[in-house]
């Protein structure tokens, strides 16, 4: 099943109009014609099934045949992770986390990040592929960027964890972690947290886990933190 995403699609529309630009892709790129069948999600749980009625490459419009609402999962997880030197490592690190599931997504500025300007707009276009490509029905929510103390000074009600290399009485996460439970997960830059930081993150709660016996890059480690969750949560 292909799957289409569009925002604007609601669980009360009979007809559904898309945009000039998704128009030509549906009409001339994909050669979409009347009577063809689209699967459609606006990223809020709901899926549209729906049949081609104009194909035109300036207006493509659809007649909706049946919606679902597909239920949340029982937990919700927030991965706040440092932006990476280099953007495609973090743009793999997004579309993978989204494979995988997860809910809310903050860049956090650090004190050792190499990257302190980051744009989002490309970050969530690759969000809305992986959605698309995993067929699920929830888009992933990207923050925009925020400073650590920013950040750690909001109020948590859930599981909250920060993950650092620095030689220090740590529990693995997997063992820290309960099942649906909500839960944010801090994930430093390349130089890991700061000293200052991670007794910042104490002072506010913050359990220290470590995410295995090995050095992992800022993205691997995010995933890896990302699939420690989703893992414990089939059971």
């Amino acid at each position: 099943m292909q799957l289409f995403y569009n925002e604007n699609i609601s669980k009360n529309d009979v007809n559904f109009s898309f945009d000039k630009d998704e128009s030509r892709h549906i009409a001339k790129v994909l050669r979409k014609k009347p009577g063809d069948i689209l699967h459609i999600t606006n990223g809020k749980g709901w899926l549209f099934t729906a049949e081609i009625t104009i194909a035109a490459q300036k207006n493509c419009v659809v007649s909706i045949i049946s919606k679902s609402l597909h239920p949340k999962r029982k937990f919700n997880l927030h991965l706040a992770v440092a932006p990476t030197k280099m953007n495609d490592r973090f743009e793999w690190f997004l579309e993978k986390a989204t494979e995988i599931g997860v809910e809310t997504i903050t860049p956090i500025i650090c004190d050792h990040s190499e990257r302190k300007v980051v744009k989002t707009e490309r970050f969530e276009k690759i969000i809305q592929s992986a959605m698309k490509q995993s067929l699920q029905y929830y888009l992933p929510k990207l923050n925009p960027p925020v400073a650590f103390k920013d950040f750690i000074n909001q109020h948590f009600t859930d599981q909250i964890f920060i993950a650092h290399c620095e030689e220090t009485d740590k529990k693995s996460l997997k063992s820290q972690l309960e099942q649906k439970m909500d839960c944010t997960i801090l994930i430093g830059p390349e130089g890991d947290f700061s000293v200052k930081e991670i007794e910042m993150a104490l002072q506010h709660h913050f359990i220290p886990v470590t995410l295995g016996e090995t050095r992992l890059r800022t993205e691997t480690a995010a995933i890896a933190a990302c699939h420690s969750v989703a893992f414990l949560n089939e059971i």
